[in-house]
């Protein structure tokens, strides 16, 4: 099946409204890889916020590019000099991104915003975060994580990089 890049986007705003009205919270990227007519690699990345009339995309390849998305600026309570010091140990450690965004599952991100928020004694470490990672009910995340024994080996690690 032949689509152009107007309707493959079309159509992965339909799936993601869909999946949005079935309650289903989204944040991330999507990559999308295709060989173009003539046998060339198109590839395009799309920011996928809380909501999906918000999905927006780039192309790498050979072809022109589109905007690139602009990243959530940090807030202040994570933007204090102890702060930066624990998102450089996160970077370092595969973490997190250059724009502060997880590079981990949902409930590793979740322990991750806890220990961070524990060292830097924020209180209202959920609204924070959430906001920051564009994300919904990372509590669930976390108390999700606290019953899954993987977890107990990535928050040892953590105790470790922020100790």
């Amino acid at each position: 099946m032949e689509i152009n890049d107007d309707e493959s986007l079309g159509f992965i705003n339909r799936l993601l409204e869909r999946l949005h009205q079935a309650g289903f919270g989204m944040s991330g990227n999507l990559t999308l890889v295709y060989v173009a007519n003539g046998a060339q690699h198109v590839q395009n990345q799309y920011n996928i916020g809380a909501c999906p009339d918000t999905l927006q995309g780039r192309e790498t390849g050979h072809h022109a590019s589109k905007p690139i998305d602009a990243h959530i600026p940090l807030p202040k309570l994570l933007s204090t000099e102890s702060a930066m010091l624990l998102w450089q140990k996160a970077q370092q450690a595969g973490f997190v991104d250059a724009d502060y965004q997880p590079k981990l599952s949902r409930t590793q991100a979740a322990l991750l915003a806890d220990a961070m928020a524990h060292r830097l004694s924020i209180k209202e470490k959920w609204k924070v975060f959430e906001v920051l990672w564009q994300r919904k009910n990372m509590y669930r995340d976390y108390y999700e994580a606290l019953n899954q024994k993987k977890s107990l080996e990535f928050q040892d690690k953590l105790k470790t990089l922020f100790h």
